[in-house]
Formats: structure tokens, sequence, C-alpha cells
């Protein structure tokens, strides 16, 4: 036995030795006067003892008792939702368990001194230690029954609490995502690029210029309308990416490429937005990426419950080194979202590569947070 449930045992113990001496102390004090009284103090110490253990053994069916009751009845008639109807039932089974454990403890008292004849006296005392008992029962029934709804209100307002602090910490956390997305795609730079790229292909080419401008248009699109969701699935995703991939295509050739194999069960799961963008344009950002040296980013599935981005790695020679921002703010979307599902980022000496955990839609708690 642990020592958790030994120091419950103890506290049952404890307490019903309390009930006992409640009882017969109320029980006295409503008739000091009987007979039972005097006759006690001229018994044997064995019989005392058996009486004494008879009583405790009934002092403490009426603690586990109350308790079943209050077990039993929770499921099936809650105090939140049907408070006087529990009140009336577990009244009622409360005075219905006093009279059966009464009983049998009489019974108990006729094996042991045998059945006697009972005077009008012994009926009175016996209806007393009836009330006095139902009335013990009764407030040993309501403590356990306020400690279990101060308990409960007690976990309420911790976990409204906690998720009012979740909620705050992601919108935290989202919100840095997002202006880490929106600086990385809407600073002047990247504008410049691509509209001095679109320039460009409306002299030479308005076809391609046109498809250029589409991409570009559907990447913006999808940026302003997804940028606050917690979550999204995962074909939208992809479609933004091929999107976006297509601008930096026209800009670096085959310098850069993009492999995507996926099965049709992970399509259908979820990621959080911009997730997949920020890791093509972290590789494209840290790695050369020339014709003779080609940066080459696969998107694959692993078993239907994980993406795995891997790119080769060839850094640029830079004197500030990355600082891992955009990891960061993905690893803490995850870790708000599904605390059990986080990304595993690893290293080795030619590739990079990032596992994310597909979500499904329970892995949201939060609305959106326009709401």
């Amino acid at each position: 036995m642990n020592t958790k449930k030994r120091n419950n045992w103890l506290i049952k113990l404890g307490l019903s030795l309390l009930v006992l001496i409640v009882i017969y102390t109320l029980t006295f004090l409503v008739n000091p006067y009987s007979l039972y009284w005097t006759t006690s103090c001229s018994i044997s110490i064995v019989s005392f003892s058996i009486e004494f253990l008879i009583c405790f053994l009934f002092s403490m069916g009426m603690i586990e008792g109350s308790i079943l009751i209050a077990k039993v009845l929770e499921p099936r008639i809650p105090w939140a939702v049907f408070p006087i109807r529990r009140f009336m039932l577990q009244t009622i089974l409360i005075v219905l368990l006093v009279m059966v454990l009464i009983y049998i403890q009489c019974l108990f008292f006729d094996l042991l001194y045998g059945e006697t004849e009972i005077t009008k006296e012994d009926m009175l005392a016996g209806w007393q230690f009836l009330v006095v008992s139902i009335i013990t029962a009764l407030f040993v029934s309501a403590v356990h029954t306020g400690y279990y709804l101060l308990t409960k209100w007690k976990d309420s307002v911790t976990e409204t609490i906690e998720s009012q602090i979740k909620t705050l910490e992601f919108k935290e956390i989202a919100m840095n995502a997002e202006l880490e997305s929106l600086k990385a795609q809407l600073n002047p730079h990247f504008m410049f690029n691509n509209f001095s790229v679109l320039s460009e292909l409306i002299n030479e080419d308005t076809a391609t210029a046109s498809k250029f401008l589409d991409n570009l248009s559907r990447v913006y699109r999808y940026m302003i309308q997804n940028i606050k969701k917690n979550i999204i699935p995962l074909k939208d995703e992809i479609s933004f990416v091929k999107a976006y991939f297509y601008l930096l295509e026209i800009r670096h050739g085959n310098n850069v490429r993009l492999n995507i194999e996926l099965t049709e069960n992970s399509l259908k799961s979820n990621i959080p937005p911009i997730t997949l963008q920020l890791l093509v344009e972290n590789a494209i950002k840290h790695n050369v990426a020339t014709n003779e040296q080609p940066l080459l980013i696969e998107i694959v599935s692993i078993d239907d419950k994980y993406l795995q981005i891997t790119n080769n790695l060839q850094r640029i020679s830079t004197p500030f080194p990355s600082i891992g921002i955009g990891l960061k703010n993905i690893e803490n979307r995850y870790r708000i979202l599904s605390e059990n599902k986080l990304p595993s980022i690893t290293e080795t000496d030619t590739h990079f590569s990032v596992i994310l955990p597909l979500l499904n839609s329970k892995d949201s708690e939060h609305e959106n947070l326009d709401n």
C-alpha cells in the first residue's frame, strides 16, 4: 500500500471515530437520563469492545455510504444541472442508508445479547438515536458535498484562468508569427523584386507576366485571409506554397527546386498557416542556390501523420548568423495548439530537416483571433 492510500485510510478511520463521538455525544445531550448510559457502564470490557467495534463500523458505513451515494448520483443527476432534484434524492437515500445501517446494527446486537423485551423507553431511545444518526449523516453528506463543490469550483476557476492565459499567450505568439511573416514577404525589398520581375515580364513575355501576377495575387490573398487563423487545411497551404514558389522560380530559375510528395490522407489534415512558406523562405535565405549548386527543397509526408521538409545544406557565408526567429515562431505555435505534437529539427553536414506533426481540428482549442 503506497503512502497516499495509507493516508486516505487513516483519514477515513479518524473521521469514522469523529462521527461516532458526535453521534453518541448528541444522543447523550438529547436524553442524558437514558438507561443505556447506566447499563453501558456495567458491561464487561469484551462486550464494550465488541459494541464499540459495531458502532465504529456503523460510523464508517455512514461515511462510505454517503460518499458512494454522491458518486453514483453525480454523473446521473449533477448538482450543476438538477440542484433541487439532487438534494431531495440524496437526502432520501441518506435517510434510507441510516435506517438500513441501524437495522444491521440491531441484528448484530441481537446476536451479541440475544433478543430482549423492548420497553417504551427503549423505543424512545431508539428513535432518538435514529434521528441523531440521520442528522449526523446529513451533516456528513453536506460536508462532503460542500468539499466536492468547492473543489469543482476551484478547478473551474483554475481552468478558466489557464485558458485565458493560454489564449493571451497564443495571441501574442500568433501576432509575432504574423509580423515575422509579413516582414519576410511584404518588406520593400520583396515588393521591389517582384514588381521589378513583373515589369520585365510585361515587356518581354506578357503570358508569363499574367501568370506571375496571378500567383502574386494568390500569395497575398492567402496571407491576408489566413494569417490570423490557428490552423488551415494542408491542401490549401500546399497550393499557397506552389504559388509562392512560382514567384521564386521566375527569379531564381532552376537554381531552386521544389519536390512535393504527399498522400491523400495527409492532405486531409491541418497545419498552422504560413508554416511551409516560412521554411521554404528560410531555406532560400540561408543557402547558396546556383546552377552548379542547386537548392533542392522537399516536402514529403510520413505515415500520414507528419510532414518532413528537407533541403540540402550549403550555407551562405555571412558574419551575421541566423537567430532562428521563424523556427521559434513555428515551435511556439505548435506548442500552444497541441502540447503533445511539436516540430522536430535536425541538421547534418549535408541536410537541414524539419518534421512537422499534422494536426486535426480538435488540436485547435481557440477560435480565430478575429472573433
